[in-house]
């Protein structure tokens, strides 16, 4: 699982900004919300530009490096902070697998130009690579783990990162560490509805067709709870191709048919789906980004728990919705608010003792959580 985030540098954030999921306060309530010791779902609020996105997007940034199936699209080409005097944006990750600790450093001056790399394991160094002063590569960690491998990066002007040639190139099994940070990262995905809501439809309609069997449980459910009563059916085209309909008099195409807000509900249960029956015991890492932006407060709870159901999926959200703020389901230490180059818990923003019977929404509304002058 995720330990802890620090980015820097990179679009709105010219200052370090970090989210520490180990920051685990001694509540003894609503624990469905912490996973192995850490943070397992929280809920990120901001003022409009405050870095929410920003931020969800820089978390996925190192899918980039070592994910095939997610390529991160960057449509404004703004990448670098523009006050950043380092000309970089620097991103460290530490993941926690059992009892190994993995710290992973890297630089970029573009969306696809690495510049450096640092990888630690239990704080021993694996290897150092600064492609501007490649005289300064430290490979002694890597050559007891793979004493075959050739290590001279660069002039592998094909490989992405040494990381994901080092993963590539190594003999490990499947339980070594290094595999599990490679699931762990090929597991990651990132949603922002406000964005991606046009392409929903289709992709939807594809994913659920191959797994018909989630129809018939949570997807039905959720629909019903917002009011949908038309049942989704697979059925089978003139060309033999199976599709998604609604199931009316006549037959309506799911993906032309769906509102923008059906479209997102039925994407984020065809997500919940997976992580509830996923064979794999290997956690991952969901970001929903604005996830609630087309949904009645009552259902974005129903939401959020359905995903606290799932132990081996670490979630961030972000959102707007205050009737969320409840000590019912979450608690203090889970829900975080972004100032301006800062990410804090609400456990942290606040001189009081929050308790269980506190209203964190009215808190919130207060100002109790703002920034102190």
């Amino acid at each position: 699982m995720l330990k802890s985030f620090t980015v820097s540098g990179y679009k709105n954030f010219d200052q370090p900004v970090t989210i520490d999921f180990s920051d685990v306060g001694g509540y003894q309530f609503s624990n469905s919300c912490i996973n192995n010791g850490l943070l397992g779902k929280v809920i990120i609020y901001g003022k409009n530009a405050s870095g929410k996105s920003n931020f969800a997007r820089a978390l996925m940034d190192i899918c980039t490096l070592l994910s095939k199936s997610t390529k991160m699209e960057d449509d404004d080409g703004i990448y670098i902070n523009i006050y950043n005097t380092n000309g970089y944006a620097e991103f460290k990750y530490v993941f926690i697998f059992d009892d190994t600790i993995i710290e992973y450093i890297y630089r970029k001056t573009a969306p696809l130009k690495l510049i450096y790399e640092r990888l630690s394991i239990n704080g021993d160094l694996l290897f150092h690579f600064d492609r501007s002063n490649p005289q300064e590569l430290k490979t002694q960690g890597l050559k007891r783990l793979n004493p075959t491998l050739i290590i001279d990066f660069i002039n592998l002007e094909n490989v992405d990162s040494a990381l994901s040639y080092i993963i590539a190139n190594t003999p490990l099994n499947s339980k070594h560490y290094l595999r599990k940070l490679n699931r762990f990262i090929e597991s990651m995905f990132l949603d922002s509805f406000s964005e991606k809501i046009y392409k929903i439809g289709n992709v939807f309609s594809k994913h659920i067709v191959e797994n018909e069997e989630l129809l018939l449980g949570d997807l039905g459910k959720l629909l019903r709870l917002a009011g949908i009563r038309d049942e989704l059916i697979i059925k089978e085209g003139f060309t033999g191709e199976k599709k998604l309909y609604f199931n009316t008099t006549p037959l309506m195409p799911f993906a032309q048919a769906a509102s923008s807000g059906t479209k997102a509900l039925c994407f984020l249960s065809l997500l919940y789906s997976v992580g509830k029956h996923s064979k794999c015991n290997d956690p991952c890492l969901v970001i929903l980004d604005e996830f609630d932006a087309f949904y009645h407060h009552e259902l974005a709870e129903h939401i959020v728990k359905m995903f606290l159901e799932l132990p081996n999926v670490q979630v961030v959200f972000t959102s707007h919705n205050t009737s969320l703020l409840s000590n019912r389901y979450m608690r203090p230490d889970c829900f975080f608010i972004m100032t301006q180059n800062k990410l804090t818990s609400f456990a942290n923003a606040t001189q009081r003792e929050l308790r269980e019977g506190h209203n964190l929404e009215k808190l919130f509304m207060s100002g109790e959580f703002d920034e102190q002058e």
